[in-house]
């Protein structure tokens, strides 16, 4: 197994909500891992992505008896994504806008009532096969589709925390091996100047606000033994808008999850925002 020290989840507080982002890569296969992961790290929102199952299907009874409201916009066999939280969930929308023919579940967004309201959504951005693919083409119309969302968002002045899986590493610091990986998806120039355009707008990346330090990862494929390799990238990003950076206290990475049986590929990214 990887020998990286493993990220601990800071305590909750009644003056701190923390916020999650977590491809789980299938609800249903990896629900025991789930609920553990919930009962222990307690995270107060949850953006989950590649629930892979209509809204009908998802174990809701589970998840509720452990504490959390559920907004859904799920998918049969693929896609997904979903809002856990312990506060009330208002507000919803479901898709992402500028595409009315998009039938593919890849973003949902909406407001967590706390003491001092806050804006989310959970975004499952497309992986994109190939670069020069049709289906990396789907990949740069979405990114072009949410760089508008983000926009307005912005402009909205409202505390937002854009979570998800990106499917794209920010730098080559973000990447275990740079070379071997230059110029393809995930990593190429196009989709790095798409995700540097929204943070341009005045959005900070959470996690590298704490970690100035490279090479820490929040995804490893299955295959090559790259979990304990520890050859990973880090796609998986919680994004704030300026009145949302402004109540940030705590980033990172929690590890614990992708060493378990029956793991998703991706492992929990989290912050901690003023309540």
């Amino acid at each position: 197994m990887s020998t990286h020290k493993a990220a601990k989840f800071i305590p909750n507080t009644e003056a701190l909500m923390k916020i999650a982002t977590w491809n789980v890569n299938s609800i249903k296969a990896r629900l025991p891992n789930i609920l553990e992961w919930l009962g222990d790290a307690k995270p107060d929102v949850v953006l989950l992505q590649e629930t892979k199952t209509v809204d009908d299907g998802f174990p809701a009874m589970e998840i509720e008896d452990l504490g959390y409201n559920i907004a859904l916009h799920g998918q049969k066999t693929y896609n997904g994504v979903a809002i856990l939280s312990k506060f009330p969930i208002e507000d919803v929308e479901r898709g992402l806008p500028g595409n009315d023919n998009d039938e593919q579940a890849r973003y949902i967004e909406a407001t967590i009532s706390g003491n001092r309201p806050i804006r989310v959504a959970s975004i499952y951005v497309p992986m994109g096969s190939e670069v020069g693919s049709e289906k990396f083409e789907y990949k740069l119309n979405f990114l072009d589709r949410l760089i508008k969302r983000f926009e307005k968002i912005r402009e909205s002045g409202d505390a937002a925390v854009m979570g998800g899986d990106y499917n794209i590493a920010p730098d080559d610091s973000d990447v275990y091996d740079p070379i071997k990986l230059h110029e393809t998806v995930l990593c190429s120039t196009v989709e790095r100047k798409k995700l540097r355009t929204m943070m341009n707008m005045g959005y900070t990346d959470a996690f590298r606000t704490f970690n100035p330090q490279g090479h820490q990862y929040s995804w490893w494929d299955y295959r090559a033994g790259a979990w304990n390799k520890d050859n990973g990238l880090r796609i998986d990003h919680l994004l704030l808008t300026p009145a949302a950076a402004d109540r940030l206290s705590a980033s990172d990475i929690d590890r614990d999850p992708r060493a378990k049986e029956k793991a998703s590929d991706h492992t929990p990214v989290w912050c901690m925002v003023d309540e």
